[in-house]
């Protein structure tokens, strides 16, 4: 429930500093999640994504995000027992790339891409809650998208 509510007040966020912190929070709740669920790919995924969620706070360096998808990438393959345990990662590797290399309504659009990812992992490893916050996180991101697109449709005075 906690990654419930840290996930919609993420993805509430207009301002993209705050979705990080915010989103650093989550991601190091989650991991303990799939550790309680056995899910060891998605641990991984998760740890690496609450890592460089911080790191992206302080660089927008390319070859920080692209060290940061190269990591989660061998690490998940290792861990991975099959090619459905490598959604968490695909998704992790989608978020690093966002969150480095993209900013507003972009780094939102790749970040539903992520959470795609996310979500069907959830489904498989039967988290329900993870289920339930990805499905959420979609509807509240996609709204957010939609309000910063309205902001940027605004005449400035």
């Amino acid at each position: 429930m906690l990654s419930f509510a840290l996930g919609l007040f993420c993805f509430f966020q207009k301002d993209d500093a705050r979705l990080k912190y915010v989103m650093l929070a989550v991601t190091l709740n989650n991991a303990v999640h799939f550790a309680l669920l056995g899910a060891t790919t998605s641990v991984i995924a998760a740890l690496f994504s609450a890592v460089r969620t911080g790191a992206s706070l302080y660089t927008s360096s390319k070859y920080v995000a692209y060290a940061f998808i190269l990591g989660v990438l061998v690490f998940g393959a290792y861990a991975a027992q099959s090619w459905l345990d490598m959604l968490p990662v695909i998704g992790a590797s989608i978020g690093t790339y966002a969150l480095f290399c993209l900013n507003g309504i972009p780094m939102r659009v790749a970040l539903l891409g992520g959470t795609l990812c996310w979500l069907i992992n959830n489904v498989l490893i039967g988290s329900i809650g993870g289920s339930l916050l990805e499905l959420s996180l979609l509807v509240v991101n996609l709204n957010t998208i939609r309000r910063l697109h309205l902001t940027a449709l605004k005449p400035q005075h």
